[in-house]
């Protein structure tokens, strides 16, 4: 049954992304109404996670932003997929960078850097017009499906304009693997890690564990790090807004690198809250008890 529901799911996804935006965004309007109205689509995490991340707010309040992340989630789904008919000047004209100072500056200096970023805007346009609009090869690291049709899908859409994709446990080998290509790595820095294995810190109001693998990678190959600020425009259009967030990565600790992009990406959550992805399980770990200290012996 997979091997023919799934190629046909496909090749309606790819039909999908030839549809006009006007039409695109009537259907999102439609799926808004199925999956809020009617499924309550990760309803209970959704509202869970809203509340606990803003206290100060009314159930109004929470319930106000719940229904514009949905609508915003529907239309997000559906310009991803749009990728894949996507023409060069398509991509740019839709998801620009207004300012490549700091991204031109240091690829004078010869200097590869990393770019830390978060579920929030759209990720996955701001990828395809780095890879048109920057001089650096762009590298992104990514969790490999488990799905072999969507894997596939994901990997064409996000190589689709020079973009290599690097699998999250070959990271460090890879990046030491190109060292002598001026590139830029990019890491999703909100993922859930491992609760033993992560820098803890308080982010929107709640304990939660940070993934350290861009300040442990920037330190080991000293590269500078950039954050990446993708803000929608209006339905349709972004602008990624870049800012150079550590210049020197051996002149901190991972854990000041580390807290410095968390409290980047918060400032941009809490300014426009329903760009960011509520629907994922952020706070599925607690943070560990320190260990009871071993009584001396007398």
């Amino acid at each position: 049954m997979k091997g023919i529901f799934f190629p046909a799911l496909i090749r309606l996804l790819h039909w999908l992304s030839r549809l006009p935006f006007p039409v695109l965004y009537a259907i999102s309007d439609f799926v808004y109404l199925v999956i809020y109205r009617v499924v309550g689509y990760r309803k209970k995490v959704v509202m869970e996670n809203l509340r606990n991340s803003f206290p100060e707010k009314s159930e109004a309040e929470i319930r106000q932003i719940a229904r514009a992340y949905y609508h915003y989630l529907c239309d997000l789904l559906l310009e991803t997929f749009k990728t894949l008919s996507f023409s060069p000047e398509e991509a740019m004209k839709r998801c620009h960078f207004p300012d490549l100072t700091v991204f031109n500056q240091l690829y004078a200096e010869r200097k590869s850097i990393i770019i830390v970023m978060g579920h929030y805007g759209n990720w996955e346009w701001a990828g395809s017009s780095m890879s048109l609009e920057t001089p650096y090869q762009l590298f992104v690291i990514y969790h490999p499906l488990s799905n072999p049709y969507f894997d596939q899908l994901i990997y064409q859409m996000r190589t689709k304009f020079g973009t290599k994709l690097i699998a999250m446990n070959n990271t460090f080998r890879e990046m030491v693997k190109n060292r002598d290509t001026i590139s830029a790595t990019a890491f999703i820095a909100d993922q859930t890690p491992s609760a033993t294995r992560a820098y803890w810190t308080r982010f929107l109001n709640q304990d939660t564990p940070v993934y350290e693998g861009p300040a442990i990678i920037a330190k080991r190959m000293n590269y500078p790090i950039v954050f990446a600020n993708v803000q929608r425009v209006r339905r349709g259009y972004y602008e990624v807004h870049i800012e150079l967030l550590v210049e020197d990565p051996r002149a901190y600790t991972e854990d000041q690198i580390s807290e410095m992009h968390t409290r980047r990406l918060e400032q941009e959550i809490i300014r426009r809250p329903e760009l960011w992805l509520w629907s994922h399980r952020r706070w599925k770990h607690k943070r560990p008890e320190a260990p009871e200290p071993i009584a001396e012996k007398k």
